[in-house]
């Protein structure tokens, strides 16, 4: 379900070392388009949730997004935590969005 690479395991001790531990949410973010992607955030799972531990920290994910990416890794990049899945993430329409104002080539 979950993987956990060591520089984002290493990354994730930094960040929490003067403070407590909280649980950590994977979920689907907006990505216009470039359709959404997954990304982290802190959060309490809920009872929709499936939770892990992976070297002592707590990831949540909706039952029904892990049924749709089929698992995680996570891993760190020049830009922060980069969380890919093994399946694709489906976008909930193919047409572009507003935002971009059409110009991705997608129309």
């Amino acid at each position: 379900m979950l993987e956990l690479t060591d520089s984002a395991r290493k990354e994730l001790e930094a960040f929490f070392a003067d403070k407590e531990k909280s649980p950590i949410r994977i979920y689907a973010a907006g990505g216009c388009c470039g359709g959404p992607r997954l990304t982290l955030a802190m959060d309490e799972p809920t009872d929709q949730d499936i939770t892990a531990e992976k070297n002592g920290f707590t990831f949540c994910i909706s039952r029904n997004l892990l049924a749709q990416v089929q698992g995680v890794t996570i891993d760190l990049g020049y830009m922060g935590f980069m969380v890919d899945s093994l399946l694709p993430l489906e976008s909930p329409d193919e047409g572009g969005c507003s935002a971009c104002g059409g110009g991705c080539g997608s129309h």
